[in-house]
């Protein structure tokens, strides 16, 4: 079984590591086949494949994109995607402009409640200053000592319900499918199990998913329990979807880290099953 990581980020969105450190963290820990996915920007995909070249492993390009639906914030990524289209390109600039937005609205609400200076601080912690983030933040509250960690700094103030949460609108999943698809490339619905949908909900996101032109769910990935393998991968097969795996790796301290997948379920349709990447299943 080879190693395959689709999921993972760089300093150009809110992964601690550069794209060299990041490819050639993922050949030491033995991966094959990687997708540097940064959210709504592919500008590190350059170095990464050259990086990738010498380490002797696959870089495919990828993205994710931001996208609001029925009222949730949703993921979707994009692989094998052809970062030069003009039309992926122009969405995803629009989307990275409505971040910055976003993120002065953050570093309003947590002025309010006495944190200062977290503008300034998460563009400190932001290699790529066109892209601050809620990571950028959490890591700067985390230095300032509010939070022990990005998680506790998520959970206390930048997840839903918290002072520093900023409701946003993103881009629509048919214009996210659309861009994926247009630009040769294969749409990924990611972590389908952080989202805070009932059953049925999934299924109504899945189907319409389906429905747009999405080819494939991330069954096995650092966000999910074990549990959530085998669901996702019943939901899957059931709307005919391919299954996808990736670890979501932003840095060594704050997820999953690259290499350590477990393999998909049995029954799974590795949605690389067709590449010519010499990544059979």
């Amino acid at each position: 079984m080879h190693n395959i990581d689709l999921h993972c980020h760089s300093t150009f969105s809110d992964g601690a590591l550069t794209p060299v450190q990041l490819v050639e963290r993922a050949a030491r820990r033995g991966v094959d086949a990687l997708a540097l996915t940064d959210h709504d920007e592919t500008g590190g995909l350059p170095e990464a494949r050259a990086a990738a070249a010498a380490a002797g492993i696959v870089l495919i390009d990828g993205v994710e994109i931001s996208v609001s639906w029925n009222g949730h914030t949703l993921h979707v990524v994009g692989v094998h995607v052809d970062p030069a289209n003009a039309a992926l390109a122009a969405g995803l600039a629009q989307i990275r402009l409505g971040r910055a937005q976003r993120a002065e609205r953050i570093a309003a609400e947590l002025e309010s409640v006495g944190i200062g200076g977290s503008l300034e601080g998460a563009r400190a912690c932001a290699a790529n200053p066109d892209l601050v983030g809620r990571a950028h933040f959490a890591r700067y509250l985390v230095a300032r000592g509010c939070a022990r960690d990005v998680k506790a700094a998520f959970n206390r103030y930048l997840a839903q319900g918290k002072p520093g949460y900023v409701a946003h609108q993103w881009t629509t999943l048919e214009r996210a499918v659309s861009w994926i698809n247009g630009s040769s490339g294969i749409a990924v619905l990611a972590h389908p199990g952080r989202y805070r949908l009932s059953d049925a909900g999934v299924d109504d996101l899945l189907g319409e998913f389906s429905d747009l032109g999405g080819a494939a769910v991330e069954v096995v990935t650092g966000g999910h329990t074990p549990a959530q393998y085998a669901l996702f991968a019943g939901k899957a097969r059931r709307f005919g979807l391919a299954a996808s795996v990736g670890s979501d790796f932003h840095a060594p301290a704050e997820s999953c880290d690259l290499g350590r997948l477990p393999a998909l379920p049995p029954g799974c349709v590795p949605v690389w099953r067709d590449w010519n990447t010499g990544t059979a299943s």
